[in-house]
């Protein structure tokens, strides 16, 4: 009888006690990894900021980019290859305009008032008629005159240039006349019945076409091959 108690004491001391039950179960805290966005504010996108300096400007249609000033009416202009302006003006000079800045590059005085608008040859050259009764070959680059030709009245025709280099240009004296465009010597002429105070015309074949105040459109051939592209 005392050997069964002992026995069942000691099956008893040896059972486990059964564990208290248990809450739900905590995911274990990671520590923050250095570097980690966890735990930092989210950075707020920055509002872009208008730009400043030349690049911000910005020019809509219509705004003036610069004036130039002369000393009277303007009169048509030519435009060469690198930008530069050619203008005429009715105070009797000649501008060579820098076409991004405004900024004078040089200028050539006539005796009188420049009605005519400037012709660029091939070269560069620039060709230019005045009321002073003259047609001017200047340096495109400095403005140095290259050669004259003296007509019997005013030019307020612009002159056209032939692909051969020829220079045509009319002159209230009645005349069309054509020049060599390197040296100023007269070619020939043509008188029509009255003043031709506007600018001839090449086709394509090397025809050119004049009209003066007699009313008359004239065609006149030349030993040109058509116009004369600009530099």
């Amino acid at each position: 009888m005392m050997i069964s108690v002992a026995l069942v004491l000691a099956m008893g001391c040896g059972k486990e006690a059964d564990p208290e039950p248990q809450g739900p179960t905590k995911a274990a805290v990671k520590p923050d990894v250095p570097g980690s966005k966890k735990g930092q504010p989210t950075p707020k996108k920055e509002t872009p900021q208008p730009k400043t300096g030349p690049e911000a400007i910005v020019q809509k249609p219509g705004t003036v980019l610069w004036e130039f000033k002369t000393g009277g009416s303007v009169s048509s202009l030519a435009i060469g290859s690198d930008g530069t302006v050619y203008v005429g003006s009715g105070d009797t000079w000649l501008y060579a305009i820098n076409g991004k800045t405004g900024v004078k590059l040089w200028e050539f005085k006539t005796v009188d008032a420049i009605v005519s608008s400037p012709a660029i040859g091939s070269d560069g050259t620039i060709y230019i008629g005045s009321s002073d009764h003259k047609l001017y070959a200047l340096n495109g680059k400095t403005g140095v005159k290259l050669w004259e030709f003296r007509t019997g009245d005013g030019l307020y025709s612009s002159p056209a240039i032939g692909s051969n280099g020829t220079v045509y240009v009319g002159s209230l004296d009645n005349k069309l006349y054509a020049l060599n465009g390197k040296t100023g010597d007269k070619l020939w002429e043509f008188e029509t019945g009255d003043k031709v105070s506007y600018s001839p015309a090449i086709g394509s074949d090397g025809t050119l076409y004049i009209g003066s105040w007699d009313k008359k459109l004239y065609a006149i051939k030349t030993d040109s091959k058509g116009p004369a592209k600009s530099p």
